[in-house]
C-alpha cells in the first residue's frame, strides 16, 4: 500500500441477514484517481451494517444489526487498516442501524430501529465501549401502519451536548440532553414534528445552520431553521425523484461548500443532485446508480461513492466542480451486500495517540 493512499472501509449484511457479505471489508482508495481496490476482509462479525470511528483514537465500531438482540462490536485498527477485536456489547434492543461518538470521543450511541430505542455506551481512555449507561425508548406512531406501529430510530445525531435522534416510526426527530458524566439522556421533546407519513430516516445539516431531513416514506427531502423554542420550523420541501413508482430516499450528502445536497434513492436507483442557496433545494438532476438499492454513500474529496445493497456494488462517481453534478467513473466494483462505507480518517485517528 502506498503511503499516500486511503483506507475505506464496507459494511453490510451477512448470512443472519440474508446478505453474503462477511464481515467488514477494507478497501484502499487512491486519492488521485478516486479509484478503491479491494484489500479482503478486515473483520468477521454479523450484520455490521454501519460504521463509526473514533474522532481521536484508532478504534472502529460497527452495529450488529440483529433481531432481537443486536449488538455494538468494537475494532483497533493499525496502522496497515487492520482490526482487532475489542468488544461486543449489547444494544438492549434489536436491529441496530445506525451509531455514533460525540464530539468529545466519551459517549457512543446506538439507534435501535426495531425497538425504538437508544442506547449510550461510555467509552474508556482507549476508546473501547463499557457497560451500557442508558437506554431511551421512544413513543409514537404513525399513519403507515406496516412501518409506523411504533417508534423506529434510525440515525442519532450528536450535536455539542444534545443528540437528534430521527424517528422513522413517528414522524418526529426527537432532541435529547446527554449528560456527560453520568451518559444519561433525557428527552427534551420534538426538534422536528413532521407531517404524518413522513418517516425520518436521516438528518445532516447545512453550513448554513439549515436541517435536511431525508423521508423514507414520503419519498421527500425536507429542511428546516431553528424556532425560538429550540425546536425547528419547516422551511420548504422538494421531492427526490422525478420517477413514478415506489421510492425510499436514504442517505443525505451535503457537500462541504454547502452550494449542493445529494440523496440517494432505493426505487428510482439515482442519485438526485439539489442546488442549495440557503433558502431552496432545487432538484437539478438524476444520475443512475448502475446498480439495485443505494442504501448509502460518502462524499471524499471529488469523488461520492454509493453502495447498491442488492446488486452487490459500489459506484464511484467524480463531482463536476461548477456544476456539482456526478459523473460515473469506471465501472460499479463488485461488494457483497454492501450497506455502508467508512472513511478511515487518519489524521483523527493520531490524534491523542
Amino acid at each position: 500500500m502506498g503511503a499516500s493512499d486511503e483506507h475505506v472501509f464496507v459494511g453490510g449484511y451477512t448470512a443472519d441477514k440474508g446478505g453474503d457479505g462477511e464481515g467488514v471489508v477494507r478497501l484502499r482508495r487512491d486519492p488521485a484517481t478516486g479509484v478503491l481496490t479491494r484489500v479482503g476482509v478486515a473483520a468477521r462479525t454479523p450484520s455490521p451494517s454501519f460504521l463509526a470511528q473514533h474522532p481521536t483514537r484508532p478504534v472502529l465500531y460497527a452495529v450488529n444489526e440483529l433481531d432481537p438482540d443486536g449488538t455494538v462490536s468494537a475494532f483497533a485498527v493499525a496502522g496497515d487498516g487492520s482490526l482487532t477485536p475489542l468488544v461486543t456489547r449489547p444494544t438492549g434492543g434489536s436491529d441496530p442501524a445506525h451509531l455514533a461518538v460525540t464530539a468529545d470521543g466519551r459517549h457512543l450511541l446506538v439507534a435501535n430501529y426495531g425497538t425504538g430505542s437508544v442506547a449510550v455506551f461510555p467509552l474508556d481512555a482507549e476508546g473501547a465501549p463499557g457497560e451500557r449507561s442508558d437506554l431511551l425508548t421512544l413513543t409514537g406512531s404513525g399513519p403507515v401502519t406496516d412501518r409506523q406501529a411504533g417508534p423506529h430510530a434510525h440515525m442519532v445525531f450528536p450535536v455539542r451536548d444534545e443528540v437528534l435522534i430521527a424517528d422513522l416510526g413517528s414522524d418526529k426527530v426527537w432532541r435529547a440532553r446527554l449528560d456527560p458524566v453520568s451518559g444519561r439522556l433525557s428527552l427534551l421533546g420534538a426538534a422536528v414534528d413532521a407531517e404524518p407519513g413522513t418517516g425520518p430516516r436521516h438528518v445532516r445539516f447545512s453550513p448554513d445552520g439549515a436541517l435536511f431531513v431525508v423521508g423514507e416514506l414520503s419519498g421527500d427531502l425536507t429542511w428546516w431553521r431553528p424556532a425560538t423554542d429550540g425546536s425547528l420550523a419547516a422551511a420548504g420541501r422538494a421531492a427526490t425523484t422525478t420517477a413514478e413508482g415506489e421510492n425510499y430516499p436514504s442517505e443525505i450528502v451535503v457537500r462541504p461548500d454547502g452550494r449542493f445536497v445529494y440523496v440517494a434513492n432505493r426505487g428510482a436507483n439515482t442519485i438526485a443532485t439539489f442546488t442549495w442557496d440557503g433558502d431552496q433545494a432545487v432538484l437539478v438532476s438524476e444520475t443512475a446508480t448502475e446498480g439495485d438499492w443505494p442504501r448509502h454513500m460518502i462524499l471524499i474529496g471529488d469523488h461520492l461513492y454509493v453502495t447498491n445493497q442488492r446488486s452487490q456494488s459500489v459506484t464511484t462517481f467524480r463531482i463536476d466542480g461548477e456544476t456539482g453534478q456526478p459523473v460515473r467513473q469506471g465501472e460499479p466494483a463488485a461488494e457483497a451486500s454492501p450497506t455502508a462505507l467508512l472513511r478511515w480518517n487518519v489524521a483523527g485517528a493520531r490524534q491523542g495517540a
